[in-house]
């Protein structure tokens, strides 16, 4: 089951104020961008943030599951609790690299 476009759009109203938010489709999912940085991915209307140190405290209590098959490990970022999803999200945006910009030949 894919994301519903309804889920996508409260995702990204949870996060305003964090940063510039912008969405990317992906084979039926979405991939969610603050500042131009990959931050969570939405699949199956479920809001996946990258497991990582800086957070690891804060996601202590979190689920955790794969967003898609072959995929590593990731916490499930509640977003219906605003506060915490935007202060986990501001948390990890420094940790998180810039994408590769893609060089055609």
């Amino acid at each position: 089951m894919a994301c519903t476009i309804e889920f996508i759009d409260f995702v990204c109203s949870q996060l305003e104020g964090v940063g510039v938010i912008r969405t990317r489709k992906m084979f039926g999912d979405y991939c969610i961008y603050v500042d131009e940085k990959p931050v969570i991915l939405a699949c199956d209307n479920i809001a996946y943030i990258k497991k990582h140190t800086a957070i690891e405290e804060m996601m202590q209590d979190a689920e955790v599951g794969f967003p898609y098959d072959g995929a590593k490990e990731h916490f499930i970022l509640n977003i219906e609790h605003k506060e915490h999803a935007t202060a986990v999200v501001s948390t990890l945006l420094p940790h998180v690299p810039y994408p590769k910009s893609k060089k055609k030949k």
